[in-house]
């Protein structure tokens, strides 16, 4: 499946799409250049799942929990660009959150691959010349 978004103001829009695509997956690994809008694009996502709390990159704290406003449901928020080793995945004990039924939106997951479930949903973010971005899952 693709998903453009030709500019800023249809992000919300392109987020309902991807949400009414998920079916019943839980761990989304988003891939894509620095830029290309991954946090900016789970931002949306969370708002339209109906978080309210602030929604920031977790790129220090590896990861942020939202919790849905309409549905009581976890949302996990991981980036991990700053993970130096996988070690580090193992020790903030990563099976407790993307085996745990609850959403998983994960930024820079090349750096834990190996550690991912095999029914984690790929997404790809890529930035066209125009400016506009493909989301693919």
């Amino acid at each position: 499946m693709e998903i453009k978004i030709e500019k800023l103001d249809n992000i919300r829009e392109a987020a309902k799409q991807f949400i009414a695509n998920i079916g019943d997956s839980t761990v989304f690994a988003f891939y894509g250049n620095m830029g290309a809008g991954k946090t900016t694009f789970i931002k949306a996502v969370c708002e339209e799942l109906g978080v309210d709390d602030v929604i920031t990159s977790p790129t220090f704290s590896i990861v942020n929990e939202y919790r849905s406003e309409q549905t009581g449901e976890l949302i996990y928020h991981f980036d991990f660009y700053r993970v130096k080793k996988i070690e580090e995945v193992y020790d903030m004990g990563f099976e407790d959150y993307f085996y745990s039924g609850a959403l998983c939106f994960i930024e820079w997951p090349e750096l834990c691959e190996e550690v991912l479930p095999d029914d984690t949903v790929k997404v790809s973010i890529n930035e066209e010349p125009d400016g506009s971005r493909t989301i693919t899952l």
